[in-house]
């Protein structure tokens, strides 16, 4: 799995809300058409209020480049293309492993990524 994060910050308030707004079909479309796409959100961040969050999660390697050459991209770089982005970070990230952050009881698990057998080889010390 590959999660892709970013911030993009605008000028204002309303230019984020427009991009929030104008890029809404664009992030629908890729959830829905583009495989491999487990996730695809550009939301307004309620902390900053001149800052979209990011949050993508793709499948793999293949589908996070089939997506960079998609009329979905284009069109999510037309949409935010005249906004007004004043700066952006972005990252992206390989998962090796991943698992519940609460556990069966519904419980934050105290430990994390220790069981082996559930997720490949042991992040931590025997």
């Amino acid at each position: 799995m590959i999660i892709v994060s970013a911030t993009l910050d605008f000028a204002s308030e309303a230019d984020r809300d427009r991009a929030v707004i104008l890029t809404a079909p664009v992030q629908a479309a890729t959830r829905s058409e583009e495989a491999g796409c487990h996730a695809y959100c550009f939301a307004a961040d309620p902390a900053v209020p001149t800052r979209i969050q990011v949050y993508e999660l793709w499948e793999d390697e293949s589908s996070l480049v089939a997506h960079f050459k998609h009329a979905n991209y284009e069109a999510m770089k037309d949409a935010l293309g005249g906004v007004g982005i004043v700066d952006t970070e972005n990252q992206m990230y390989l998962i090796a492993r991943h698992e519940p952050v609460y556990d069966a009881q519904g419980l934050p698990r105290e430990r994390l990524f220790d069981d082996p057998a559930k997720a490949g080889a042991s992040s931590r010390p025997a």
